[in-house]
């Protein structure tokens, strides 16, 4: 709490005439009696204090605290009015009071911001000074009043907005005020709020969609690193997508740690969903580039194809693992170059290998999800393997085609695995020996 100076006033203001004595202000009697008070009290214990006079007190004392921040915020601004710190060599009454007060300059700065607002806005400093509204309801109720659009709303909504949010403040906290503030016009007066929230959706629209950016690029070590920034519909969008493929409830049982027990985070559910996202885009909404489809076309060797672990490479150049093209091959929308010796090419996978929704839809009736035993993924979020691999002459039919969560699906296709079909017509993976 700011101490104010005692001052000498002229003989007309209330100096004792027959004494001459100066009359002390008083918020500096306030403070001198607070102090008197607070020394009254040091010695007083807190446990000796009946339940009911705490239940008493307490809501007293922040009402009485709040009461005195609205004093102390009175000071401050007429001390920032005075340049009360330049003696001293500061730079402003802020920085002066953070240091003989010893807070954070952010902080002393934004008490003083405070003050200076509710100078304007007199409903709430009235509030405060009655232990109504605290510092931090006060901050939310003068920051949701200066959002309303001036140029929309007449000065005496604006009041009535003000009013009703002081009011709000006996039940809500700052964080349920703050929600209530931006919500404030459509109560105070709904026929201008509608035309505001067009105005702003549109405004925000187009700004969303000018200042669209991404950017992305390899980290050296087998990841894409990168960051956007896109609108909210296309956002929203993008969640949907990734939530459907996450299926968080399944991935305790299902996940790449489900062995092992561990629990996947959900910012690593989602870039597997990510992932499966990009790998699986249907053929139909890939977008043109030079007058095909752009699609990552992967080169390898037939050896490498049938079962060898040599890297294969994409056309863009990097390399991924034999066992990953292999399952690409399978079922993403990615050609496979095939090329024997002398690097000729032997077969470009077609993508119409890939089975056709009626027959997903038949192989998931049949296998009710992935095929793998113990993994309760649902058809939704499966791939159809091949039995026999399509580019082996495998037919895209449903008796050749088994269901497979994406998981399931790698281990199929890796040479370090093998796969075989149970009694109840699941299949299991073991680690070859």
């Amino acid at each position: 709490m700011s101490v104010g100076v005692r001052s000498v006033v002229p003989m007309s203001s209330g100096i004792d005439e027959g004494y001459g004595a100066p009359v002390v202000h008083p918020l500096v009697r306030l403070v001198e009696a607070c102090e008197e008070a607070l020394k009254d009290a040091s010695g007083a214990s807190a446990w000796t204090m009946t339940p009911d006079e705490l239940g008493d007190a307490l809501p007293r004392m922040t009402r009485v605290i709040t009461a005195m921040s609205e004093v102390q915020l009175r000071e401050l601004v007429e001390a920032d009015r005075h340049s009360v710190g330049d003696e001293s060599g500061f730079t402003n009454t802020a920085l002066w009071w953070a240091r003989q007060t010893g807070q954070t300059r952010p902080a002393a700065i934004g008490v003083l911001k405070l003050g200076q607002g509710l100078e304007s806005h007199e409903t709430t400093r009235v509030a405060m000074a009655a232990g109504a509204v605290n510092p931090e309801q006060a901050r939310v109720i003068i920051d949701a009043v200066d959002a309303l659009p001036s140029g929309l709303v007449p000065v005496e909504v604006i009041a009535t907005a003000e009013t009703h949010l002081v009011g709000l403040a006996a039940e809500h906290d700052p964080r349920a005020l703050r929600v209530l503030g931006r919500k404030i016009l459509e109560v105070v007066a709904p026929e201008i709020a509608e035309d505001h929230q067009r105005q702003v959706l549109e405004n925000e629209e187009q700004r969303a969609a000018a200042t669209a950016s991404f950017m992305m690029a390899t980290d050296g070590h087998g990841s894409m690193l990168g960051r956007f920034k896109i609108p909210v519909l296309a956002g929203e969008i993008l969640a949907k997508h990734l939530n459907a493929i996450a299926a968080p409830k399944h991935q305790a049982a299902t996940g790449p740690n489900s062995q092992s027990g561990t629990q996947v985070a959900r910012p690593l559910r989602l870039g597997q969903a990510f992932t499966e996202y990009l790998q699986t885009r249907a053929k139909t909404g890939t977008p043109k580039a030079g007058g095909v489809p752009a699609t990552i076309v992967v080169t390898m060797t037939m050896s490498d194809l049938l079962g060898a672990d040599h890297a294969a490479t994409l056309d863009t150049g990097e390399r991924i693992s034999a066992s990953e093209a292999r399952r690409l091959a399978c079922e993403a929308g990615i050609i496979p170059a095939v090329l024997g010796t002398g690097s000729q090419v032997l077969d470009l996978g077609r993508k119409t290998r890939f089975h056709t929704e009626p027959q997903r839809i038949a192989i998931g009736l049949r296998d009710k999800g992935c095929a793998a035993e113990d993994c309760d993924w649902p058809p939704g979020m499966c791939h159809i393997h091949h039995l026999i691999e399509w580019i082996k002459n495998g037919n895209t039919t449903v008796e050749d085609g088994l269901m497979l969560c994406p998981r399931h699906h790698t281990l199929a296709h890796n040479a370090r695995y093998q796969m075989k079909s149970s009694k109840n017509g699941k299949v299991t993976f073991s680690r070859r020996t």
